[in-house]
């Protein structure tokens, strides 16, 4: 998230599409850097589970964390400490370590989703759009899950143009 330091807040765009609804989880992968953005998150769901970022000043967070949502085990960890960064062959090890079938990081301030060993992998990006070490301009995104028994639909958004786009995946514990 980084506000105050890299951004100013979510935009306007995502806090009227987050605001609709109360959320059962938020996952959320470091880097809060403020008591506001905490208390914003909070403020969505009675379940807020944060892991901490290398820049959050408060450390009271864990590295990691696992949690469980129906039939799925869920890791969550900011990513920082995956070499190289985003690389889906240490995400896999990664989950494998946890054992869990979804595994969400953060740290490269892009948005990704892919399968991987029937494992599901998930980065929401960032969603201020604050800058990175290798870009100024990054795409604010989101995700949000459906999480059923065996089966998660997530919902990717991004603010682009101004426009809010949304795209679809499924994934089906196998």
């Amino acid at each position: 998230m980084h506000v105050p330091h890299r951004a100013n807040d979510i935009p306007a765009e995502f806090k009227k599409i987050l605001g609709n609804l109360k959320y059962d989880h938020v996952f959320v992968t470091g880097n809060l850097t403020s008591k506001e953005m905490y208390d914003y998150l909070r403020g969505l769901t009675n379940e807020l589970h944060v892991v901490s970022g290398e820049f959050d000043e408060i450390k009271k967070w864990p590295e990691s964390k696992i949690v469980t949502v129906f039939d799925f085990k869920f890791g969550l960890n900011h990513g920082h400490s995956v070499v190289p960064w985003g690389d889906k062959e240490s995400l896999y090890f990664m989950a494998k370590q946890y054992e869990c079938d979804v595994l969400i990081t953060g740290n490269t301030f892009e948005k990704t989703v892919f399968e991987n060993n029937s494992k599901l992998f998930l980065n929401p990006g960032t969603g201020t759009g604050a800058y990175s070490i290798y870009s100024v301009e990054t795409i604010p995104s989101f995700l949000v899950l459906d999480v059923k028994k065996s089966n998660i639909k997530i919902y990717s958004y991004e603010l682009k143009d101004g426009d809010v786009k949304v795209s679809l995946a499924n994934y089906d514990k196998t």
